[in-house]
């Protein structure tokens, strides 16, 4: 067994971080959930079927998380890179199968994300009842801007979501079209999982959903939280993910 007083890292440690808007300190992501199939919209336009099945969830690498301004190159195994735009919510107060009533005062804030996904693969997985890993579990793949406080802002329900490619509009919706809005999801999530500190929630995509191209530049937007920036770059000589620290 180890001496605790001489153990040591066999390589430093990475986290991921994002920014606090007004604040000194920083975000350490823990987990990042993300919620399929939340705006009936979006169920219409991919073809889905029910559309008030209860919410389902899937994960993406803590890594995958870049920060706003990063430019993401464009993942290898896709034809069909897409991009989703997204309310984010971070969690900063631990729990288990919190109510809806209560689960605002486990919300530390708010951001604007967009969820890459290789559709091909996405597809491919789903038409053989696979898990979506390969489609949408890859690096790169989290983009996500700066948290904005729910003690600043509040709590938005009904507001503005917006994405643009190259300055054209393609994704324009209101986040209260969700099927399932943010103490929904975070009750149902927290039956399955407890929620810790640093945990990130992606809240589902609108409409509009599409093909990005090497040099696109995507700005996603909700009013009244913010937004987040990213250009896509080649597939050779990926950089650093933004906001990846090593912890020596």
């Amino acid at each position: 067994m180890t001496d605790s007083h001489t153990f040591q890292y066999e390589f430093p440690p990475r986290i991921s971080t994002l920014p606090i808007r007004g604040s000194k300190t920083v975000f350490p992501v823990r987990r990042v959930y993300c919620v399929g199939r939340n705006y009936i919209d979006h169920i219409r336009e991919m073809k889905e079927a029910d559309e008030r099945e209860p919410p389902f969830f899937f994960q993406k690498p803590t890594d995958s998380v870049v920060q706003d301004g990063a430019t993401v190159p464009y993942p290898p195994d896709t034809t069909d890179f897409q991009f989703e735009v997204e309310l984010v919510v971070a969690i900063s107060r631990a729990g288990r199968n919190i109510s809806a009533g209560r689960a605002r005062d486990h919300i530390l804030g708010y951001a604007v994300g967009i969820e890459l996904t290789r559709r091909d693969r996405q597809r491919e997985m789903r038409e053989k009842m696979l898990p979506w890993e390969r489609g949408k579990s890859f690096d790169f793949s989290s983009p996500c801007g700066a948290l904005q406080r729910a003690t600043v802002i509040g709590h938005p329900s009904s507001c503005a979501i917006t994405l643009t490619v190259n300055g054209s509009l393609k994704q324009s919706g209101d986040i209260s079209h969700m099927i399932w809005n943010v103490p929904e999801i975070i009750a149902n999530l927290s039956s399955s999982y407890k929620l810790e500190p640093g945990d990130l929630i992606f809240t589902g995509t609108p409409a509009g959903v599409g093909a990005i191209q090497v040099g696109d530049r995507l700005e996603g937007a909700v009013v009244g939280v913010g937004t987040v920036t990213i250009t896509i770059g080649p597939m050779d000589g990926s950089p650093p993910s933004p906001g990846l620290k090593s912890l020596n």
